[in-house]
C-alpha cells in the first residue's frame, strides 16, 4: 500500500465518490486505501450528537471534543498519519503542498461541520488547510479535491507519470495548449510543429506557449517562476 488515508466525517457515504475513476481503480488495485470513519460512532451522548451550543453565546452549533479526540485515538492506534484538519485558519492548499503530502504513507482528515470546532481539538490537529477564503456546507466538500489532488500523484496511480508532471501547476506553470484529431475543425488547424514530429521543438513550443499563458492568465504564478536561459530566449522570441 502507497498511501492509506483515514477520514472523520459526519457523512461517511458522501466520500463513495472514490471508489469511481481513476482514484476506484487505484484502490482495487491495493495503491491506496480510503476509510471513512463516522464520528456519530464514537459519541457517549445517548441521542448520537455531536454538537451544542457554544459557551458566551452566538448563532449556530459547534463540533463537540469527546467523539473527535476518541475517534482520532482510534485510529492512531494503526497509523502514524498526521492530523490534517479542514478548516478556515489554514494554509491555502496548493500544488505544492499536494507533492509534499502524496510522499506520505499515511494521512488522516477531519472534515468540520457547524461553526467549526471545539478550541480544545486542535491540541490534536498537526496541520490545518483551507480549500480557499470563501464558505462551504462541510469540510467534506474540501477534502474531496484535496485528497484527489494527493492521490493522483501516488506512483501507479495514473497509467504514465506524464499524466501529471506536464500538468497545469505542477510546475508552477499553467499547462500548454493541447489539441486531438480531427486536425482541421472549423477551418482552425492544429499547429504545424505539432505534427513536425521533431520533439525537441515540440517540447521548446510546448513551454514557450505555457510561459505565455501562464504570464497573461495567472500573473501572481508568473513573478515566482525562476526562468533559465532558455525560457528568457523562447520569451525573448516571442
Amino acid at each position: 500500500m502507497e498511501l492509506t488515508i483515514d477520514i472523520l466525517t459526519l457523512f461517511p457515504e458522501m466520500f463513495n465518490i472514490f471508489d469511481y475513476s481513476i482514484i476506484g481503480r487505484a484502490k482495487n488495485k491495493g495503491i491506496i486505501d480510503i476509510k471513512a470513519h463516522n464520528i456519530r460512532d464514537y459519541t457517549l451522548n445517548k441521542h448520537n450528537k455531536t454538537d451544542d451550543y457554544t459557551y458566551g453565546g452566538g448563532a449556530g452549533m459547534l463540533m463537540t471534543p469527546q467523539p473527535i479526540v476518541d475517534c482520532i485515538e482510534y485510529i492512531k492506534k494503526s497509523s502514524k498519519g498526521k492530523v490534517i484538519f479542514l478548516g478556515p485558519r489554514g494554509k491555502t492548499f496548493n500544488q505544492s503542498m499536494a507533492k509534499k503530502l502524496s510522499k506520505e504513507k499515511e494521512l488522516i482528515f477531519l472534515c468540520g461541520h457547524y461553526e467549526g470546532i471545539d478550541e480544545r481539538i486542535y491540541k490534536y490537529i498537526d496541520l490545518e488547510i483551507s480549500l480557499g477564503d470563501f464558505v462551504l456546507t462541510g469540510g467534506e466538500m474540501a477534502c474531496i479535491p484535496i485528497i484527489d489532488s494527493i492521490s493522483r500523484m501516488i506512483p501507479g496511480v495514473l497509467a504514465r507519470n506524464e499524466s501529471f508532471t506536464e500538468e497545469s501547476f505542477y510546475e508552477g506553470l499553467l499547462e500548454y495548449p493541447q489539441y486531438t484529431r480531427p486536425e482541421c475543425f472549423r477551418n482552425e488547424s492544429v499547429p504545424k510543429i505539432l505534427l513536425s514530429g521533431h520533439h525537441d521543438n515540440i517540447r521548446k513550443w510546448r513551454r514557450k506557449q505555457a510561459l505565455l499563458i501562464t504570464r497573461e492568465k495567472r500573473p501572481d504564478l508568473f513573478k515566482n517562476i525562476k526562468l533559465s536561459k532558455e525560457d528568457k530566449k523562447l520569451l525573448s522570441d516571442d
